[in-house]
């Protein structure tokens, strides 16, 4: 196994790749780093129960929620918002495919694009992902107030990555052309 050695006066650089000092030891924001772990686990892990009866794992649904949300979602806009290679998409998409969880139609302008659908399957799965998700929210945010639930989302916004322009960030806030599903 390899060491791993550490020097006192390391850098570290953020999101935008501007160096900046490491914070000393004590400086760690352990309470945050372990509650967005444990959030994220309990967040996932519904989703994860129910997904295990159809064979799928988080990357499916991934892909389904983003398909959904996205219909005619180019394959490779898909692969951007995961930030993920061809490779690891293509396994997750042909068994969504292949099952009848999305549909796959060529551009009308362009032949050579792949755009994803939903199908009334993928619809049904998504919809009960998503249902016991915002019920996860709906109980987590039940005693905080309107300023609370913004500053939330604020700081959720904070925590994604803006480069080169960020594509969760065109869909999610409206930036790009393509409009979310309700």
């Amino acid at each position: 196994m390899t060491d791993i050695n550490f020097s006192k006066g390391s850098v570290a650089t953020d999101s935008q790749g501007a160096a900046s000092p490491a914070p000393r030891a004590g400086e760690f924001r352990w309470d945050i780093i372990e509650l967005l772990f444990f959030a994220y686990r309990d967040f996932v892990g519904d989703a994860d129960h129910e997904l295990e009866a159809f064979g799928f794992g988080r990357a499916h649904h991934r892909v389904m929620h983003f398909v959904y949300r996205y219909p005619g979602l180019k394959v490779a806009d898909l692969l951007d918002v995961l930030r993920i290679t061809k490779q690891s998409l293509g396994r997750v998409l042909k068994q969504l495919l292949d099952e009848g969880y999305i549909v796959q139609k060529t551009g009308n302008n362009d032949r050579r694009q792949r755009l994803l659908y939903a199908t009334p399957k993928g619809e049904a799965l998504v919809a009960k992902l998503a249902g016991l998700q915002t019920d996860r929210i709906t109980r987590a945010l039940r005693d905080i107030n309107p300023e609370g639930v913004a500053a939330i989302s604020e700081f959720l916004r904070a925590m994604i990555d803006r480069d080169d322009p960020d594509k969760v960030l065109e869909a999610i806030f409206g930036i790009g052309s393509k409009k979310p599903r309700e």
